[in-house]
């Protein structure tokens, strides 16, 4: 456990202790030296201001939510088509989904790039939100049709004799049932799509439209110079932010692991 800990919280340390440091101290200090300011935040300041910190998370959350909720209502929604409902197709269908796992994303960039270019979406967030809500779809159906299949057939059955449409079947019973497996889907693909640097990359053409794993690339001063402090800063508040979301929601990530 002694181990773990030092593996998980000394470089989370060692982050926020560089955030607090000098331009001056990262480069004449050791690297295992303490800041010699332990209320320096300045960095903080520079980082949100001068490094554009607010518009990379503003474009992050522009890109991510939408993207999130396209991809977990219709996930859901062909989830329990493909798992409760019965129809002809639905076996080849759902085979097709599970084929859009198997496909590497770094495939598929350059071809969409070149249709997103004659659809003239390049200089939007609009190429972002297709391709995270593309590439999020195939595991999401995937997870909530097994998620489905562990919900009883006679619940559904029930709710059909006692004269219930699919569509109230869906929203008061179905959804309900499997609203913890939902809530763990969604953060899955949270933190995927939040983390995601190569399709950001791709398709942020301008410093206006880079979301924060992109912008964090390009914390440079005069010359080119990297500037330690404010960099270490941005990443601070990247990751702290993602953290707490986790921690304060871990009970429900796991409710929904074990449903």
């Amino acid at each position: 456990i002694g181990v773990l800990l030092i593996a998980v919280v000394y470089p989370l340390f060692w982050m926020l202790t560089g955030s607090l440091k000098t331009q001056e101290e990262f480069l004449n200090n050791p690297t295992w030296a303490l800041p010699e300011d332990w209320t320096n935040f300045s960095n903080y300041v520079e980082a949100w201001t001068t490094g554009n910190l607010g518009t990379y998370i503003r474009n992050s959350i522009l890109a991510v939510f939408p993207s999130l909720f396209l991809t977990i209502t219709i996930g859901v929604a062909a989830g329990f088509a493909l798992e409760v409902m019965v129809w002809k197709g639905r076996g080849p269908v759902l085979l097709a989904f599970l084929a859009g796992i198997m496909i590497p994303g770094q495939m598929i960039l350059l071809p969409l790039f070149t249709m997103y270019f004659r659809a003239g979406l390049t200089g939007t967030l609009w190429p972002l939100i297709i391709t995270y809500t593309a590439i999020g779809l195939p595991l999401t159906v995937f997870m909530m049709a097994t998620y489905f299949r562990g919900v009883p057939r006679e619940v559904f059955e029930a709710a059909t004799l006692d004269g219930a449409s699919i569509y109230r079947t869906f929203f008061s019973i179905a959804f309900p049932l499997v609203r913890n497996a939902v809530f763990t889907v969604a953060l899955v693909q949270f933190f995927f799509i939040w983390n995601d640097l190569l399709i950001a990359l791709t398709f942020t053409t301008n410093d206006e439209l880079r979301t924060i794993q992109v912008g964090l690339l390009n914390f440079t001063g005069q010359f080119g110079q990297i500037q330690y402090g404010p960099t270490f800063a941005a990443i601070s508040i990247n990751v702290i932010g993602t953290l707490v979301i986790y921690l304060f929601l871990n009970q429900r990530v796991m409710k929904g692991l074990t449903a």
